[in-house]
């Protein structure tokens, strides 16, 4: 298939510790990759939209490259980075003039050379000008005239991005706003999120290995199914507060909100083994209250010994721990076997399609006036609620502006009340419905 209205792609590869990650966040504006000094800190590429004067293109960070890495998480990196450079249109070759030319630097040449995409070689930590004879040696690698840069210091980062878009085509300025689905998958760690989405879309593009908190960084994944394109985003895993140790974790958290802020729809992955945890009460806060559709997927569900009351009992555990979101569809799946991950595209669908449902005014006003005639308003020393009208102003999510005469008489239960009766009535399956309450004083019109 051609690329049509696609942004290029540019790949940051290279060692580890060579100053990727930097250079990456300096791009993207924003700390979205984890910079310390333990070598392979970025274990997952990542995605971030950079603009550089009139193009738009796609970055992605990947983990080091070590070539001879027996190590399984650093052996896992390399092959995520060799996807990032197959996936990629144009590739940064980033290498440490402090370190000067290594053995392993030659043979991430000798990778980036086969795979016959335009490379451009950029020497990072040249802070100052009497380093810049150093960069020379560089040309021994053969890939070309070697770019110096301090990412640290913000330093020839113009050239370097000049030579970057000198390699994109004209016609991929052609853009058109991404209205992909975007799907957050979130949970605790090792529940299961990175094996959903590589059984998902049939690659090993997320890394799966049983050491806890493996996927360090939330990425981006495209999917097709039925024709449909949908972006998942994989996150790190939310732990309990007291467990972490390490200022990573904080950036694992952050992360998981900042995931469920980009997403439509969060899948908050549940341990069926392990059953519903107050961690995942607390993720699944994160999502309601930024009113996200959300879907609670119970993974692992092929190892657990069933009879025909299981699911049932299993589903009222979940609404008793999650009462504040009993809208939440719940689907059960299994990452290992595959069974019923179809079920969880059809599930997204239809919670989208619910996040972008709008009532017509009159029809809202005429499910509010049955229910109040069934239900009488809460009143307060001789005062009752009046409620003039009821309009949707918006949607993701379905957002409901109530005018009434006084705005304390609208108590929390009642506008609960009308939320029940308007779902009794359109459903909104699988997402949360927002009420913003207004007084008009006005009442004689």
């Amino acid at each position: 298939m051609e690329k049509t209205n696609k942004k290029p792609i540019v790949a940051v590869v290279g060692r580890p510790n060579v100053g990727k990650s930097t250079l990456f966040n300096v791009l993207a504006g924003e700390k979205i990759s984890i910079v310390k000094d333990t070598p392979g800190i970025t274990r997952d590429r990542i995605y971030a939209d950079i603009n550089w004067l009139n193009w738009n293109f796609t970055l992605i960070d990947t983990g080091g490259i070590e070539p001879d890495s027996k190590d399984i998480i650093l052996s896992q990196m390399r092959e995520q980075a060799e996807i990032a450079v197959a996936t990629a249109d144009v590739i940064i070759f980033l290498v440490d003039v402090k370190q000067g030319l290594v053995d392993a630097d030659s043979k991430v040449a000798d990778m980036l050379r086969r795979s016959r995409k335009p490379v451009i070689l950029v020497v990072n930590k040249v802070d100052s000008a009497k380093m810049e004879p150093d960069v020379y040696e560089f040309y021994n690698l053969g890939i070309g005239e070697p770019i110096p840069i301090s990412a640290s210091n913000r330093l020839g980062l113009g050239d370097m991005l000049d030579a970057v878009v000198a390699h994109f085509n004209e016609d991929e300025l052609a853009e058109e706003d991404d209205d992909r689905p975007r799907v957050a998958i979130v949970g605790k760690p090792n529940v299961g999120k990175s094996s959903i989405i590589n059984k998902l879309c049939g690659e090993n593009r997320v890394i799966v290995s049983d050491i806890a908190g493996t996927t360090r960084d939330a990425i981006d994944t495209e999917v097709i199914h039925n024709g449909n394109e949908y972006v998942f985003i994989d996150t790190a895993g939310l732990r309990r507060k007291n467990k972490i140790k390490e200022e990573l974790e904080k950036f694992m958290i952050i992360r998981t909100v900042s995931a469920v802020e980009r997403a439509d729809v969060v899948v908050l992955v549940i341990d069926a083994e392990e059953g519903v945890t107050e961690q995942d009460a607390k993720i699944a806060g994160i999502a309601h209250d930024r009113g996200k559709g959300i879907i609670i997927a119970v993974n692992k569900w092929d190892a657990i010994e069933k009879d025909d009351k299981t699911i049932y009992r299993f589903t009222e555990k979940v609404r008793n721990i999650l009462s504040f979101m009993t809208y939440a569809e719940i689907v059960f799946i299994s990452a290992l076997t595959g069974q019923r991950l179809n079920k969880l595209f059809d599930t997204i669908d239809m919670v989208i399609e619910n996040q972008s449902l709008r009532i017509a005014t009159g029809v809202v006003n005429e499910i509010v006036t049955e229910a109040v005639a069934l239900q009488q308003p809460p009143s307060d020393k001789g005062k009752r609620l009046k409620i003039y009208y009821t309009t949707q102003v918006g949607v993701k999510p379905p957002t409901f502006v109530v005018f009434v005469n006084d705005k304390e008489l609208m108590h929390f239960s009642y506008t609960r009340y009308l939320e029940n009766k308007i779902r009794e009535t359109f459903g909104f399956k699988g997402t949360s419905l927002k009420f913003i309450i207004r007084e008009r004083k006005d009442d004689k019109k």
